[in-house]
């Protein structure tokens, strides 16, 4: 598939004014790596009430800094499950974007079947309480582990996983796939008995800056900038992903929260595929380190070739990704030099890589 131009697309898909001045918002999880990018993003938009709910259990206030001490944020820490705080979080707000989540990278959601499957119960008692309290649209933070593992198993096919290839027979990615995959179920029940509006969206491989080591693309940084030799990486090398900058994944959040409610998904992901010793490779030139690349293959991997196709996102949110694997690699590296110490990334670093 040919990457579209996106001012073409934008062009093809009028972009009507939305008022996110006038609106109410919670963002959960929103102190989080991908979370804090979208509270940014939308005060930029001009929301004036913006409310955060975080247990800064893996998000940092660090992250909201700025807009925390300009008083721009409200923030509440909470765990979402705790009996009251969701009824709590989502009142007098008019659209959820809905992040928070127990999660983590590979090595997290392999080894955590049991803490990753308590999502079921979070996202449930968040849905519910957004829809008792009426808000008017809810945004869910879904994953490209919905898809069957069967469809990307195959590294020498081509093939782009489309949001019709999610329907039975159900096969989605371990408990943390299965918990995405009926939240999304569950918004599609609520949108077709009770109208309540939501949107689905499907992220693929994120990363940028604030993202922690526990994901591939930061531990191949971490690896770098510690000046590892040799460098692991997990898994054969071969296994495809479509990394996806984290400027592209708020954009098509927001594009979707405005133009989309019938509780369907999109996916929000690149049609780049990138091999992990490629990316490893990338990685190694960009920081000037010169190592032996040594592969673990005993080490989760997870699917062998997850790419996402964008025409749904194309056709309805007339958005494609504006950033190249390349570019935001070299971003997301010079942000990481720039604002870590070795000592730091030192300490722990192995279990930085499973944990949360």
């Amino acid at each position: 598939m040919s990457p579209s131009d996106p001012a073409e697309l934008e062009r093809a898909v009028p972009r009507a004014a939305y008022p996110w001045a006038g609106r109410r918002v919670l963002v959960t999880g929103g102190c989080s790596f991908i979370g804090s990018h979208l509270v940014e993003a939308l005060l930029a938009q001009g929301v004036r009430h913006l409310r955060v709910v975080d247990d800064l259990s893996t998000g940092k206030l660090a992250n909201l800094a700025g807009p925390l001490a300009a008083g721009q944020v409200e923030l509440i820490q909470a765990d979402l499950l705790a009996d009251g705080r969701a009824r709590e979080a989502v009142k007098d707000i008019d659209v959820v974007f809905h992040l928070a989540a127990i999660h983590g990278g590979r090595g997290f959601i392999d080894l955590n079947q049991a803490k990753c499957a308590r999502n079921l119960t979070l996202d449930g008692i968040v849905i519910d309480a957004a829809y008792q309290a009426g808000v008017e649209k809810f945004v869910f933070a879904s994953s490209g582990c919905v898809y069957p593992v069967e469809l990307q198993s195959d590294v020498n096919r081509t093939v782009y996983l489309s949001e019709d290839m999610v329907g039975p027979p159900f096969s989605a990615d371990g408990m943390y796939g299965w918990a995405k995959l009926m939240a999304e179920e569950t918004l599609r029940a609520y949108h077709k008995d009770f109208g309540f509006k939501s949107v689905s969206c499907r992220f693929f491989t994120a990363y940028g800056e604030r993202c922690l080591e526990s994901h591939a693309i930061i531990a191949m940084i971490g690896r770098a900038f510690l000046k590892l030799d040799p460098f692991e990486v997990w898994g054969d090398g071969t296994q495809i992903r479509n990394w996806t900058y984290v400027g592209d994944i708020v954009d098509g959040m927001i594009r979707a929260a405005e133009v989309v409610d019938d509780g369907s998904a999109i996916n929000l992901g690149t049609e780049e595929p990138t091999r992990v010793i490629d990316a490893a490779r990338q990685v190694l030139a960009l920081a000037g380190h010169q190592a032996e690349i040594k592969l673990l293959t005993d080490m989760p991997t997870g699917p062998l070739n997850r790419v996402a196709s964008n025409q749904v996102a194309r056709e309805r949110l007339g958005l494609a990704p504006r950033w190249r694997f390349a570019d935001g690699l070299r971003r997301t590296l010079e942000w990481y030099f720039a604002t870590h110490q070795a000592g730091d990334v030192a300490e722990g670093f192995e279990r930085k890589l499973v944990e949360r």
